[in-house]
């Protein structure tokens, strides 16, 4: 009898131990979540600042195009009775757009260089202030503008966007590309940091599609369980976001009832927060407790 009162507190004392473990663990996390968040809202404060800039950067290069446009077609009405402007005066035109264009863009993630074909571009690609990757995209301006190489993937839509935007608007032909691009990076970052930091809480590896618009796996909430009651499939249908537009969240046959009754909240998490911000706001004790054995 007294060894079995010995053993049941060794087992409440060992469980309180694990408690107080997980606990201060889970305080740490929250407390470099707050710092991430407090970062986070810097930067898209940073964000909105440059987007005002990006905006009156853009009304003057409309109010420069118009101005230089009325002013060559006074003067050549006057000496060739005609409202054309010379086809120097187009050309100056056409460079100093360029050159407007690129400052404008330089404030988006997008840069680019004059060259003897027409220009260069650059997409950069960030997700939450970590920059990622970067993109190239040369144009050939005359006599139309054409795609002459790029290094996009093969399945981001270029050629539709091109076909859509390019003759006619090439700045809606960037900002589109660099939405996609975005997208697809964010999507990506997301799936590689889900491996890295909680491969503990996966069962094998994370399935995805090149463009990681799918994303499939199983997965628990505890860590180093050998156990993975839960299964996800993540699709994200708009290619311009990085969060899926649905997340199917389901239990393993025989699950506790408990765990069956998190899938909805689950599915939920996904769709809100970044899939490894997911994962940490399952790391508290109550989600730990019900998976323990």
């Amino acid at each position: 009898m007294e060894e079995g009162r010995a053993y049941s507190r060794d087992g409440v004392l060992s469980h309180l131990e694990m408690l107080e473990a997980q606990a201060h663990e889970l305080a740490l996390k929250q407390e470099e979540t707050e710092q991430q968040e407090e970062k986070l809202d810097r930067l898209k404060a940073r964000v909105q600042e440059l987007r005002l800039q990006r905006d009156e950067l853009r009304a003057k290069v409309d109010l420069q195009q118009k101005r230089l446009l009325g002013k060559e077609g006074v003067v050549t009405s006057g000496v060739l009775g005609a409202a054309q402007p010379s086809d120097r005066a187009v050309l100056e035109w056409k460079v100093k757009s360029v050159q407007a264009m690129l400052q404008v863009f330089y404030l988006t993630g997008i840069s680019g260089k004059l060259t003897k074909h027409g220009v260069c571009f650059c997409i950069s690609t960030a997700y939450e202030g970590t920059y990622l990757d970067s993109y190239h995209l040369d144009l050939i301006t005359k006599p139309e503008v054409q795609i002459r190489r790029h290094s996009v993937p093969v399945f981001i839509p270029l050629e539709q966007l091109a076909k859509k935007y390019l003759q006619t608007d090439i700045k809606r032909f960037l900002s589109a590309l660099s939405d996609h691009l975005n997208a697809y990076a964010g999507r990506r970052y997301q799936a590689d940091q889900l491996q890295e930091r909680f491969s503990d809480r996966l069962e094998g590896t994370l399935q995805r599609n090149s463009l990681c618009n799918m994303l499939v796996f199983n997965y628990n909430t505890a860590g180093k369980k050998q156990t993975f009651p839960f299964s996800a499939k993540l699709l994200y249908g708009d290619l311009c976001r990085s969060l899926p537009t649905e997340a199917v969240v389901s239990c393993t046959p025989g699950a506790p009832a408990s765990l069956a009754e998190r899938t909805a909240a689950h599915s939920d998490v996904f769709r809100r927060l970044a899939l490894h911000k997911a994962f940490e706001s399952f790391s508290s004790p109550e989600e730990s407790l019900d998976q323990a054995p």
